[in-house]
């Protein structure tokens, strides 16, 4: 065979080989690992594809989009390992369940996705719900999370890829508040839920740089002596149509939108604004921000925060800083640079919603946290519940033996106040003593404190009185 012949024979094959390598490549960047199923990215890219062929053929695209319930519950109890297990399960059974024209994925995590062109959607639906809640037997235990199914159609529901998926997820969302194990497809209520949330949207990304976003105050109070000590600031968004609007109107979808960052420089800024000359009158002590998760997790929080701090009046000292005991088990180490690079500088730490999660005490011995806020969740039942009075109790005292001064936030009726004023708990806040309240009236309200005899712990303290 001649020698021009054998070198191309060779490199035909070596193409040949190159294209399978190049295939299976592909194949393997689009596939789940665990599952065996493509991955979101494939998924998504399949979808906008099918959606371009429904709009030409006037066809219709169904997405639905799955979610196991309690998996979390599942890994804690049997591990980690179990839960790859099955998922491998949950992804057998869709893959065995699949119809011709239907594709599915494991979109991440415990998330699940089926687009179908012909089933009817609701039974398709109700065929996954029972599909997904047969019984396993994982590590001789039977174990059944059951699942969530959210439905959204082309071009009933929407007109391209990324609001049928939101759609969806919608629909999804309202069977998961509903307690699982059941199916909901995307609907008018929906919709209009969708066009008040993309509205508000569009009016909180105005709403920041016109400083609608403003801080408002809550008193902490002395247990002693019954004088306002501090105060802790909160956001509220003066809405120029719909009144003042709490956080909990505003802040989930700041979050998602990752505006919340800037939503807490804004009220840090304008809180130490008015905050400030109170501490140089001496009238408040401390003042309090709470920072949110996400924010921590930024390695430059702390030096960012100290930047800002140092554009204000308010001294280091008269600053504390509140983080969850859930950041401390994120990420420990980073916790530590945070606590101490602002401890460095005088400002304090307080560690928020104690009593919820582990009540890490080894955190309290080998970090540098001052205070300790106990969680609202404690305190509604602690002069109801001998049990919970018990465990309050201990809580004040381990924090004393510590060194650290403790907080009692969401206190609400006189009962509670008088049982932690015995207790040893040093400071409080909640509706008894007073709401959150704008800065004119926080500041006619410190001028009392200080002017009068304290208003709180009298022989006869009253309820209108102190919510004023």
């Amino acid at each position: 065979m001649p020698d021009s012949v054998q070198k191309l024979a060779a490199l035909t094959a070596r193409v040949a080989e190159l294209e399978s390598e190049r295939a299976l490549t592909l194949r393997l960047a689009q596939t789940d690992s665990l599952t065996g199923l493509v991955n979101r990215g494939a998924f998504t890219a399949e979808l906008c594809e099918r959606l371009e062929a429904a709009k030409q053929d006037d066809g219709q695209v169904a997405l639905f989009v799955i979610d196991l319930d309690r998996f979390k519950h599942l890994n804690d109890t049997l591990g980690h390992h179990a839960g790859d297990l099955f998922l491998a399960e949950v992804g057998e059974r869709l893959r065995c369940d699949t119809q011709a024209g239907e594709l599915v994925a494991r979109t991440g995590g415990d998330e699940f996705a089926l687009i179908t062109t012909g089933a009817d959607p609701a039974r398709r639906a109700q065929r996954l719900v029972r599909l997904l809640s047969q019984p396993h037997m994982i590590y001789g235990r039977m174990v059944s999370p059951g699942a969530s199914v959210g439905v959204a159609v082309y071009p009933d529901h929407a007109a391209d890829a990324g609001d049928l998926q939101r759609f969806a997820d919608m629909a999804l969302y309202r069977v998961k508040l509903k307690g699982g194990r059941r199916w909901s497809v995307f609907d008018a209520e929906l919709r209009d839920e969708n066009t008040r949330r993309r509205t508000l949207e569009a009016e909180l990304r105005r709403a920041i740089p016109a400083g609608e976003i403003e801080p408002w105050f809550q008193p902490v109070i002395d247990s002693k002596d019954g004088r306002i000590t501090g105060v802790e600031v909160l956001a509220r968004w003066r809405h120029p149509e719909q009144g003042l609007l709490a956080p909990a109107a505003f802040v989930p979808i700041a979050e998602e939108l990752g505006l919340i960052g800037r939503i807490d420089e804004a009220v840090f800024e304008a809180g130490c604004a008015r905050a400030a000359p109170w501490v140089k009158a001496g009238l408040i002590e401390a003042v309090s921000f709470n920072v949110s998760p996400r924010d921590l997790l930024d390695p430059s929080f702390s030096r960012k925060l100290i930047g800002r701090l140092g554009k204000t009046a308010l001294p280091p000292t008269a600053l504390t800083v509140e983080i969850t005991e859930t950041f401390l088990l994120q990420d420990l180490a980073l916790s530590r640079r945070h606590i101490e690079r602002l401890n460095a500088k005088g400002v304090r730490i307080a560690l928020d919603d104690f009593g919820t999660g582990y009540s890490n005490l080894r955190a309290l011995m080998h970090l540098p946290i001052q205070t300790v806020k106990l969680d609202r969740s404690l305190i509604c039942d602690v002069a109801k519940d001998q049990r919970v009075a018990k465990l309050v109790a201990s809580m004040l005292h381990a924090a004393r033996a510590l060194g650290v001064r403790i907080v009692a936030e969401g206190v609400e009726e006189e009962a509670q106040a008088i049982f932690l004023r015995a207790a040893g708990c040093d400071r409080m806040q909640g509706y008894w003593f007073a709401r959150p309240m704008p800065a004119d009236q926080m500041e006619m309200a410190l001028k009392e404190s200080h002017a009068d005899t304290p208003r709180f712990f009298t022989a006869e303290p009253t309820r209108r009185r102190a919510r004023r």
